[in-house]
């Protein structure tokens, strides 16, 4: 979009093409995921991503792609996309077992970090040889995952189709409202997110307080996932047992503490540690609660609790982002991150007198009270 256009507000459009449609689609997504068959509601999304970059590749090829063109269909992508999550997180507990789970959320959670440090190298290197060489590798993968998808043993059956009502498209909320755990957990994840969001203000933090080129710059925005990852790694071989709701509150905590390292740190190399605690940190806190929502909400129920899950933690991203960028040009850059990493603290502390049977939540399984 930008080679096309040289324009930042098209190039911010992308991004909201991709957000409007998981905002907009979210109750209707969960009812969806829990009155059908979830494995094809995710064979199909990815089937409609697999055509869009692909129709991506073949009018970039042909050089007749325009900036309407992309955001058309990156819109339908972000729609399929909105559907897909929810679905397969909903769909994880029918592919292992509840003694497993933890384990499987972890090593979805190293798969995702490595592509997330792997993904954009590769993508960058396939983008200079061809730009339409990256749809199209992109439109290939989508088609390996819904092959794989289609293979995978899952057990128990399809949910049963349940008629549409006001009542069942809003049930996710309300069942998320009943249950104190599930809540503070989702909760406690959303304010973390949405007060920590140090790596939006990266560039800043390189070019003017750290003083150091882009090579800084692409070590410390890779730091975060190199702890995601250490720590994802880790939890899939030695998977968290007991103790777990104080083990989230704990993550949560260092998250915070980590932050305000990093926000008054003028050394690159303490810089880079924090940052990496801050990832390991938070990828417990995300496995902990993806355990917790997954394994304590009943199968006719997933899709829509999920579903909310996504929207809250999916839209706590975009708005800490926003909230760093207001904050850092009311206060400056170091108060900001600083505020934040103050306020996740702050959060942890209110969080575990407001949501006691979370703080006091030994197992992830399902044998937890709400």
């Amino acid at each position: 979009m930008y080679a096309l256009t040289g324009s930042a507000f098209y190039l911010g459009l992308v991004g909201l093409a991709q957000f409007l449609p998981m905002f907009v689609l979210t109750l209707v997504v969960g009812h969806v995921a829990d009155s059908y068959d979830r494995r094809g509601i995710v064979r199909a999304c990815q089937l409609v991503e697999a055509l869009g970059t692909g129709l991506l590749a073949a009018t970039c090829f042909m050089g007749r792609l325009d900036k309407e063109s992309i955001l058309a269909i990156v819109f339908a992508i972000g729609a399929a996309r909105a559907f897909e999550g929810p679905t397969m997180q909903s769909l994880m507990p029918a592919l292992v077992s509840v003694e497993d789970f933890p384990r499987a959320a972890a090593w979805s959670a190293s798969a995702f970090q490595v592509a997330t440090i792997v993904g954009p190298a590769l993508g960058g290197l396939v983008y200079a040889l061809s730009a339409s060489g990256v749809f199209a590798s992109a439109s290939l993968l989508y088609l390996a995952a819904c092959v794989l998808i289609s293979i995978a043993k899952i057990q128990g059956k399809p949910p049963k189709r349940e008629v549409t009502t006001l009542r069942s498209v809003f049930a996710g909320i309300a069942f998320i409202r009943e249950r104190q755990v599930i809540l503070g957990a989702i909760s406690l994840d959303l304010f973390a997110v949405l007060l920590g969001g140090a790596t939006a203000l990266l560039p800043i933090y390189a070019r003017d307080i750290l003083k150091t080129g882009a090579w800084g710059l692409g070590l410390l925005r890779s730091a975060p996932a190199i702890g995601a990852l250490a720590i994802s790694l880790f939890l899939a071989r030695r998977p968290l047992r007991r103790r777990v709701g104080r083990t989230m509150f704990l993550a949560v905590a260092v998250f915070g503490l980590a932050t305000i390292v990093f926000a008054v740190s003028r050394s690159f190399a303490l810089s880079l540690c924090a940052l990496v605690l801050l990832g390991g940190s938070d990828v417990i806190s995300v496995v902990i609660r993806q355990s917790l929502v997954q394994l304590q909400t009943p199968d006719e129920m997933r899709g829509r609790v999920s579903a909310v899950n996504s929207m809250f933690i999916g839209t706590s991203n975009q708005l800490g982002e926003f909230e760093s960028g207001i904050t850092a040009a009311w206060f400056g850059t170091v108060p900001a991150v600083l505020i934040g990493g103050i306020g996740t603290l702050a959060v942890v502390g209110l969080w575990i007198r407001l949501f006691p049977k979370l703080a006091k939540a030994d197992r992830i399984g399902p044998d937890e009270t709400a």
